[in-house]
């Protein structure tokens, strides 16, 4: 088995799975996986060769490596994400693997407005919103195409996975709660939906299994619990030990501004992120919730950690490693 990306949360987590579940696992990415048991190949899914090594031997292929920053130029993310997954799926082709899992993102059928028990929706490279969601779109759409009888791809599309030790969601909430720069978008009304990282292993590991029918389609994982999205922030604040957000700022004003800082940020040397981009603006002032069954009957799969408990599992990690105010 070879997962890609491992260095990540999700693909720590799968791989680790994996390898309790008894899998001969081996992970390639450019950092250290840490994942006790599987065999690192450090480098880059751009590689050919390394990827070739990688993958010799295997017969199944999780691909979650990414690039996954909220800016940078459009070509770094197309080098990774599309030219990446090529790279992955020739391989896997060329040594036999009979199963790609290709772990994709909602936001490549997401072109800026609501949605409310949404369908999982063709990717749309042409209008997804952001180099990320471009890309990753028409990732998926290559790795669909080369779905055939002996070399089955399915897309799988996890929605805003969460957990402990989160670096994106959690420890962007965190940071910004805790320096006083995360407002409320608009209302904070709009239903959300997430994934708790174990659910969307689960739900990782429940595709390999999947029967052929499946396969050569796209499904959106979520815990199917959506909340609004202020008390979703705000539970996570709590949870995290960081003061919970009151500041307002309306929607379209955020919207405009992300924009704003979007073109700033592409056009100057700017360093670091953007406090502020119009993807993220959307995401956090629109809703977004997802209609599960076809998911759920497709793979076999339910979640297991409901919000609440993976909000306590949050709290008691942060409590453990002195995250929050005092951390």
């Amino acid at each position: 088995m070879l997962v890609t990306g491992a260095s990540g949360m999700l693909g720590a987590a799968t791989a680790t799975r994996l390898v309790a579940d008894g899998w001969c696992v081996r992970t390639l990415q450019r950092r250290p996986s840490g994942v006790e048991g599987a065999q690192d190949e450090r480098s880059s899914v751009t590689d050919e060769r390394a990827v070739a090594r990688a993958v010799a031997g295997a017969d199944a292929v999780l691909h979650l490596a990414a690039k996954v920053d909220i800016v940078g130029p459009e070509a770094e993310y197309r080098a990774v994400n599309v030219g990446g997954t090529r790279t992955v799926l020739d391989a896997a082709r060329g040594a036999g693997v009979r199963r790609v899992v290709v772990v994709s993102s909602p936001s490549v059928a997401h072109t800026g407005g609501s949605l409310v028990g949404a369908g999982a929706g063709r990717a749309e490279p042409s209008r997804a919103r952001g180099p990320y969601a471009r890309t990753k779109a028409a990732a998926e759409l290559l790795a669909l195409d080369a779905d055939q009888p002996g070399f089955r791809v399915v897309a799988i599309r996890p929605h805003v996975v969460w957990g402990p030790g989160d670096t994106q969601l959690v420890g962007r909430i965190v940071d910004r709660a805790r320096s006083g720069r995360l407002p409320v978008l608009g209302t904070g009304a709009p239903l959300i939906d997430t994934t708790y990282v174990d659910n969307a292993v689960d739900a990782l590991v429940a595709a390999l299994d999947a029967p052929d029918a499946s396969y050569g389609q796209a499904y959106v994982v979520t815990n199917g619990e959506p909340r609004p999205v202020l008390e979703l922030v705000a539970a996570i604040c709590r949870a995290s030990g960081v003061p919970v957000p009151s500041r307002r700022v309306p929607a379209a004003l955020a919207r405009f501004a992300g924009a704003s800082l979007d073109a700033a940020w592409a056009r100057l040397p700017l360093p670091g992120e953007p406090p502020l981009t119009r993807f993220v603006a959307e995401q956090l002032s629109t809703a977004h919730w997802f209609d599960q069954r076809r998911t759920r009957e497709a793979l076999g799969w339910a979640p297991r950690v409901t919000i609440d408990d993976g909000l306590a599992r949050l709290a008691e990690h942060a409590a453990l490693t002195g995250a929050g105010v005092d951390g």
